[in-house]
């Protein structure tokens, strides 16, 4: 429970803001009360200078009866007297420790009066004293009121904080809970889906989750469902292939292998035999091969050193190593590159693009027909290469498929060609290693045009 994510999230924002709320309402409880009471001492002194100014305009034992009765009637004491401490007038009993505050007053009161007692929570009484001119000389008139009404009135203010901080804190506490859900919920159905993607199953929804990061990661994670399902088919279907490309030859060789080892055979029996056996291992050579160029296309642990590449003498001398095999199907192959034309490419890596494309051109065209290479500069320091044939052409729904392992439009006259359904592949691949794009168009019975740039 304490190493979920939520209660972790849901803690820290308990302890921030519990804690901003403890300073709060302790700031804010000291300055009510501090304002409480000093608005009673306040009171209190103005109570007494209040008194002072009616003396002090009429001194006569009536207006001084007066003021004591007044202040008999209320929970505040007024006492009269004079410099020498003397009582003259008082509107209660006076205790020892109401004689002992009176003792204390010291012999400069200011003419506005001052506070004799503010200890509110260990006194019985605040007290003030204001000086009074009265016949005679020099008075004083002192006020007094007994503390417990005040403590009281702070005892019901704390209970009232008391009860708003339990009620601040349990809503905080649903407030904290709440949130800490609401952000982790969506954690928490991305967890469950990594851990589903990790046992093997992609199929992985999650809600919407918004457009922040959240939303973000959970549409990364729902991508990556789909790509890992995506390799997952892609690899079993490239296996499967694999294991079907390997099989055929090899169903081959030991078949005509057994057949060779017959007693009784003659010798242009068992030369055709043994040469079917070659041309089968050839084949299984060259798939080999090829599956190891695709797997390193794939890892990325082949190099592409480009190069500036003049391409018409570059083009000519491999027209020259394939143009034998032209010539044997009495095929017509045509250059057209102007002079000084160049590309920035890898030339060895390239050749094996160009190589490929024409001899596909040449497998799947009939004798007499044509091929031609054209390359131009088509501005912004790209060259564009051409490579169109006259041959069978690719159906329109094969089209997309083209590039595709092991993919072949006719798999029976493909295999009986030679071919293995992965030049294409290592083609397009190698292109955009060169950060190029191969792309290709194609009518049946009316040939087929590929389309380099670099």
């Amino acid at each position: 429970m304490m190493n979920k994510l939520s209660f972790k999230i849901g803690f820290v924002f308990f302890a921030a803001i519990f804690l901003l709320e403890i300073i709060l309402m302790v700031f804010l409880h000291s300055n009510i009360i501090h304002s409480r009471v000093h608005d009673e001492l306040s009171a209190l002194m103005t109570r007494g200078n209040n008194h002072r100014e009616i003396l002090e305009a009429s001194f006569h034992e009536e207006t001084i009866r007066h003021i004591a009765l007044m202040e008999s009637r209320t929970d505040t004491m007024v006492i009269l007297a004079d410099s020498y401490g003397t009582i003259l007038m008082s509107s209660n009993t006076v205790t020892p420790s109401i004689k002992t505050l009176i003792s204390m007053r010291p012999d400069d009161v200011p003419r506005q009066g001052m506070i004799l007692e503010d200890d509110w929570k260990n006194q019985p009484f605040i007290a003030s004293v204001s000086p009074v001119k009265m016949e005679g000389g020099q008075g004083y008139i002192y006020m007094f009121q007994e503390t417990g009404k005040l403590k009281a009135l702070i005892s019901g203010m704390n209970r009232h904080f008391l009860i708003a901080g339990l009620l601040s804190l349990l809503f905080m506490i649903g407030v904290v809970a709440f949130l800490s859900r609401y952000l982790t919920l969506p954690l928490v159905k991305m967890n469950q889906a990594t851990k589903k993607i990790s046992t093997g199953d992609f199929s992985v929804t999650l809600p919407k989750l918004g457009q922040d990061e959240i939303g973000e990661l959970g549409q990364s994670i729902e991508v990556l469902a789909r790509d890992l399902e995506l390799m997952k088919t892609e690899r079993n279907e490239f296996l499967a292939s694999i294991s079907h490309e390997l099989r055929t030859p090899l169903t081959y060789i030991k078949g005509y292998a057994e057949i060779a080892k017959r007693p009784g055979l003659d010798k242009a029996e068992r030369d055709q035999y043994l040469t079917i056996i070659h041309e089968e291992a050839m084949k299984l050579a060259q798939l080999i091969k090829e599956l190891f160029n695709l797997a390193k296309l794939d890892e990325n642990t082949f190099t592409v050193d480009k190069t500036e590449v003049e391409l018409n003498p570059f083009l000519e001398a491999l027209f020259g190593k394939i143009a034998p095999v032209f010539r044997e199907k009495e095929m017509d192959l045509s250059l057209d590159c102007p002079a000084g034309l160049t590309a920035h490419i890898d030339p060895i890596r390239f050749e094996q693009v160009i190589l490929n494309l024409l001899d596909n051109a040449r497998k799947y065209s009939n004798e007499g027909s044509s091929v031609s290479v054209k390359a131009e500069n088509i501005g912004s320091g790209h060259v564009r290469i051409l490579i169109s044939d006259t041959g069978w052409g690719i159906p329109e729904e094969d089209l997309h498929r083209i590039f595709e392992r092991f993919y072949r439009v006719d798999k029976s006259r493909t295999r009986a060609l030679g071919g293995s359904g992965l030049g294409l592949a290592i083609a397009k691949q190698l292109v955009e290693a060169h950060g190029g794009t191969i792309t290709v168009t194609s009518q049946p019975n009316h040939g087929t045009e590929f389309e380099i740039i670099v």
